[in-house]
């Protein structure tokens, strides 16, 4: 699930992917709910596609979501990402102990608490396996 769940550059919150075109894909707000273009020149990353830096190498998001998730039982983060710095590092070390302190920024983990709760207020099931998407950015139809 988490392939047609993207972050847009310079654009706040996250977008599921609708549909794509040629130099554009079409994104609903999670937050919002309306749909609009993103062209090509945009930077767009699939959370799918993120990790997050450990002492051993990297743990895709989607792993450290679902620690946050079985942390808080399902419910929205505990911690705000308005907290202060320690705060944020001590939660982090809660759900992901063998966190690289040194690349991972509090911006990091602000952003890793914000998607959380946006996720969760959507009820996207992050924990989901992803389903392949055709060119056209339409999952397969099931019978």
């Amino acid at each position: 699930m988490l392939k047609t769940i993207l972050s847009v550059s310079g654009k706040p919150g996250l977008y599921k992917l609708v549909s794509s075109a040629k130099n554009m894909i079409i994104v609903e707000s999670l937050i919002e709910k309306k749909r609009f273009p993103i062209h090509a020149r945009d930077k767009v990353v699939s959370l799918g596609d993120i990790a997050m830096y450990t002492q051993q190498g990297e743990e895709p998001l989607k792993n450290v979501l679902s620690s946050i998730k079985k942390k808080e039982n399902g419910a929205k983060a505990s911690v705000l990402p308005t907290a202060k710095p320690e705060e944020l590092k001590a939660f982090l070390a809660e759900v992901l102990p063998d966190f690289d302190g040194d690349r991972i920024y509090s911006s990091d983990i602000k952003k890793l608490i914000g998607w959380y709760n946006l996720l969760i207020e959507a009820e996207i099931d992050f924990e989901a396996e992803d389903e392949s998407v055709d060119e056209e950015g339409e999952a397969p139809a099931t019978e």
